[in-house]
């Protein structure tokens, strides 16, 4: 099997498999893809990625709150030990957070603490998606956000 699976092999995974590929589509929560896969056969992959924000969308905040929580600091202690997963650590060289001077590291690790001390749970932003000067600013000026809106922020950053 390819790396790159059609939706009707997708659709043909068994529990196991299933969770093998999904269970870090949200990171370290294979209960997303444990749920999600009750809901094959899906029709294309819009339909799976729906199902997935769905189950997102469907916990109570307390749920979401850990959801958040699962997920590690940017340029944190995990990436410090070289223990962040692939996809993280990707993401993060594709943010440019591997070339932070020793200030932003630290700005950013100042302002991580402070972030999670505020609402519970790491600053959570796509960084595949951002490069680190909008990484920086964003979590200064969330710092101003009600943990409401970080909480919705937050999510919409996971989906």
């Amino acid at each position: 099997m390819s790396d790159v699976l059609t939706i009707s092999q997708v659709n043909e995974l068994n529990y196991e498999d299933f969770i093998g590929r999904f269970g870090n589509v949200i990171e370290h929560c294979s209960i997303c893809a444990a749920v999600v896969w009750r809901f094959r056969p899906f029709h294309d992959v819009h339909h799976l990625h729906q199902e997935i924000c769905s189950f997102v969308d469907l916990l109570p905040d307390t749920g979401k709150e850990g959801v958040l929580r699962l997920l590690p600091d940017l340029t944190g202690r995990l990436a410090e030990l070289g223990r962040l997963t692939q996809e993280s650590a990707a993401e993060q060289k594709a943010a440019g957070l591997d070339t932070m001077t020793p200030e932003e590291k630290q700005l950013l690790k100042d302002t991580n603490a402070k972030y999670r001390d505020k609402f519970g749970f790491p600053f959570v932003i796509c960084a595949r998606q951002n490069k680190k000067e909008a990484i920086l600013k964003g979590i200064v000026e969330r710092l101003e956000h009600s943990a409401a809106e970080e909480l919705n922020i937050g999510i919409e950053e996971v989906k």
